[in-house]
């Protein structure tokens, strides 16, 4: 039988490359749900093509359009933020890839657990705003939570097997971004453009900002905390510029074991969709005779700061992490739109941190006044 699947945030980086995988193993995949912010005419394009049950647009303005362009298919169309949160819940859906950027994947996210789907997470800011809920959650309603994060997939590819034995440390693999070489003058002045020409990696504005900052790496950093059932102090962050290994596990004998591959994403999304088993797959293999210097470099959180940012708000615990991830949606999108520098970023999240009310063991409610209170403390920044 076919597995069902609802791809929440299908017009973006991820959700455009899983339905590519659907595609190319169209026999084993069946989409079940489209789910968008803004993007309606890639939705619309989607939506005629793998023809889904359901398709949903956050933003309701866009909600005539779709309507109109798809009155001609047996496709029901909803909008809006709660629509997405509803549509989840579809009995026949099997599994959820949560894709959609920030933090508006929690919502969804805690929707499909209680309906007892299994979660495909590509939005590491829902276990970064809510971990400890989302893992408990997880627990109770008995549903597998299968990484996406090329890092964590490398990271669950190695725990494979292992599963009694336990873990030293993991080390996460970074890119280092387009600045890893750039001095802390240099950084004063880059620009959008250049952030936005991430080396290795093919993704959406708002990560490949993340990366750039290397705040897309203190994020799966706590991702892996929950994930793994990890300290801070046994989550390691090592430039290696290749971005040929995706992350290493070492044991408590010593041994490492590392998971490899060329940069592609379809590799952990159809991981994830077929888990235990793996997918026949065309993407082009490594060849270690051009790939044959992987060099490694330790994280610098002086330049870098946001990094030490993530390590101070995890081990502060409650929702300091929320309140880091809400400051930085923020700062992103005003350094997008030219408002601020890049360094200027940093400072207002650390800003943000110290102003923003602390609660030390937080429930879902307290999670959304709190992103709602940093944004503002934010956006009074600059």
């Amino acid at each position: 039988m076919k597995r069902n699947l609802a791809i929440l945030g299908s017009t973006g980086s991820i959700g455009t490359q899983a339905l590519e995988v659907v595609e190319e193993h169209a026999g084993l995949f069946e989409v079940y749900a489209l789910t968008a912010n803004s993007q309606v005419d890639l939705l619309i394009n989607q939506a005629r093509k793998f023809m889904p049950e359901v398709v949903v647009i956050a933003n309701e303005q866009k909600y005539p359009e779709l309507k109109e362009a798809l009155e001609d298919l047996p496709v029901k169309v909803w909008a809006g933020a709660d629509a997405i949160a509803q549509v989840v819940q579809a009995e026949p859906i099997d599994m959820v890839l949560t894709a959609m950027v920030g933090y508006s994947g929690l919502q969804p996210t805690i929707s499909a657990i209680k309906a007892g789907k299994a979660i495909a997470l590509a939005n590491k800011e829902t276990l970064v705003v809510a971990g400890e809920l989302i893992t408990s959650l997880a627990q109770e309603y008995k549903v597998p939570v299968l990484p996406v994060d090329s890092e964590h997939s490398a990271i669950f590819q190695c725990l494979a097997g292992e599963w009694e034995n336990r873990v030293e440390k993991v080390i996460l693999t970074a890119s280092g971004g387009p600045f890893r070489i750039y001095t802390a003058a240099e950084l004063a002045t880059v620009t959008q453009v250049q952030a936005l020409k991430h080396p290795n990696w093919n993704m959406g504005a708002k990560v490949t900002i993340d990366s750039a900052s290397m705040m897309n790496k203190g994020f799966e950093m706590i991702e892996a905390k929950w994930l793994f059932g990890l300290s801070p102090d046994q989550i390691e962050v090592l430039v290696h510029p290749q971005s040929i290994i995706h992350s290493m596990v070492q044991f408590e004998d010593g041994a490492v074991m590392a998971q490899l591959g060329i940069p592609d994403m379809k590799l952990p999304i159809s991981y994830a969709f077929s888990y235990p088993k793996r997918l026949v797959s065309k993407a082009p293999r490594l060849d270690f005779k051009v790939y044959n210097q992987l060099t490694f470099e330790e994280s610098d959180m002086e330049r870098f700061r946001n990094l030490a940012f993530a390590y101070e708000a995890i081990r502060q615990g409650g929702n300091m992490p929320c309140v880091l991830n809400a400051a930085n949606e923020v700062v992103v999108a005003a350094f997008l739109q030219d408002k601020i520098g890049f360094l200027q970023m940093s400072e207002v999240i650390e800003k943000t941190m110290a102003q923003a009310t602390f609660i030390k063991l937080p429930q879902y409610d307290d999670y959304v006044a709190t992103d709602t209170e940093a944004r503002k403390i934010a956006a009074g920044l600059f």
